[in-house]
């Protein structure tokens, strides 16, 4: 199972470093990652396998979003068939 986790926000060091270290402590491991910071705007999104996740998916979201309000950005986090579902054109 995967998660799609989309950051953004104002550009501040260590936001990748905050997000991945939450993912790396509950056991999400990150698949692929996209940034650009477009002048001082931050825009990431990770793929997350989180088949082994230590946690539930909900406990996992909420950490994420505290470190997102620690770095001033904000986060989200979408179930990998949810996030297709959405987007499927």
């Amino acid at each position: 199972m995967k998660a799609v986790i989309t950051v953004i926000g104002k550009d501040t060091v260590g936001i990748l470093a905050g997000v991945a270290g939450v993912c790396a402590e509950h056991g999400a491991n990150v698949i692929e990652v996209t940034q650009s910071v477009m002048q001082d705007m931050f825009a990431m999104i990770m793929m997350v396998d989180i088949t082994s996740c230590t946690v539930p998916f909900k406990e996992l979201a909420e950490k994420l979003n505290h470190i997102g309000e620690k770095f001033g950005v904000k986060v989200h986090v979408t179930h990998e068939e949810l996030f297709n579902t959405m987007y499927r054109v």
